[in-house]
């Protein structure tokens, strides 16, 4: 097998250490545009080989795609990161034609590659992805749920004093700080309710922390994040890589689930060595329902944005 993951910076680094790290790949290729960076970070996770016991070959290149040639899966992780104060909206007109180049220099050494898209604002640059590369839908995944659910488990862990491993947890609708929706309702410890041992004010501020939790630590960090960020994407690599078919939230391509049409958003997917293979219907509540549809209202209006931007979607 062979990963590919575009982008040297601290998330797509981190990525590739994590998919190096699993040996999800005989071959991870590193690709940067900035001479000698993604060189240097595959020089540095090589030298983790001997001390964390793993023998995946790590190559880094300077924008060369033919190095990236029969790449089973693609990590798109290009792009300025937020800063402080940023939205992820404001980064459409720099990331959308920096994605729409990488994509169409991907498929040229790699026609068969799954894409799994990073790069922000990421439900917007997934629909630019499946649109610009004519791709069947199912191979063409964006990443944000995961990580948006990862977040809504930590502060969950930190109400309930439990392990994360013992929560499941979804967020679905768009990958932003006013369109993500954190299922509350849902959310269980070993298949007990959390809503039996958490208020109901406990579950609404748990899900606002959740909704801000990228701008919390941007305003932190100064940056965006990437611990977090990078092994969700490496966790979705590695359900596709062995086939795991495990249920992710992922922003795919919606054709009247969950009443939308021609949008990318984030539902619960099952994610094998297909790509996305079948969309879970969770039943939202009347409630639910409506807080979906605004977020894809919102994502719908950035993804016009594009439009103006003359790529011919």
């Amino acid at each position: 097998m062979k990963v590919t993951v575009v982008g040297a910076g601290a998330v797509g680094a981190t990525c590739a250490d994590n998919i190096a790290r699993k040996e999800l790949a005989e071959e991870l290729v590193l690709l940067d545009i900035k001479e000698g960076f993604a060189e240097g970070k595959a020089l540095d996770i090589t030298q983790t080989a001997s001390l964390l016991g793993f023998d995946t070959n790590v190559i880094g290149v300077t924008n060369d795609y033919t190095k990236t040639a029969n790449s089973d899966v693609c990590v798109i992780t290009s792009g300025i990161p937020r800063k402080p104060g940023m939205t992820r909206e404001e980064l459409i007109g720099t990331n959308a034609r920096i994605v729409d180049e990488v994509c169409k220099n991907l498929l040229q050494y790699s026609p068969n590659t799954i894409i799994v898209v990073i790069s922000n604002p990421m439900d917007t640059m997934t629909y630019l992805a499946l649109k610009s590369t004519g791709l069947p839908k199912n191979r063409v995944i964006g990443m944000g749920g995961i990580l948006d659910s990862a977040r809504f488990k930590t502060y969950l862990q930190k109400e309930l004093n439990c392990s994360q491993n013992d929560l499941h947890a979804t967020v679905i609708g768009g990958h932003g700080d006013t369109t993500m929706i954190p299922l509350t309702r849902l959310a269980t410890i070993n298949s007990t309710p959390v809503s039996n041992m958490l208020s109901a004010e406990k579950l609404k501020q748990v899900a606002a922390d959740t909704m801000v939790g990228g701008a919390t630590l941007t305003k932190y960090l100064g940056t965006s994040a990437w611990y977090a960020p990078g092994a969700a994407g490496a966790a979705l690599v590695e359900s596709i890589i062995r086939n795991e078919r495990k249920v992710f939230p992922c922003c795919v391509y919606l054709e009247g689930e969950y009443g939308q049409n021609d949008i990318c958003l984030g539902v619960p997917v099952v994610i094998g060595k297909n790509g996305w293979e079948k969309i879970i219907d969770y039943k939202l509540n009347e409630e639910e329902q409506a807080a979906f549809n605004k977020s894809a209202e919102a994502v719908s209006s950035m993804n016009k944005v594009l439009e103006t931007l003359a790529f011919s979607l």
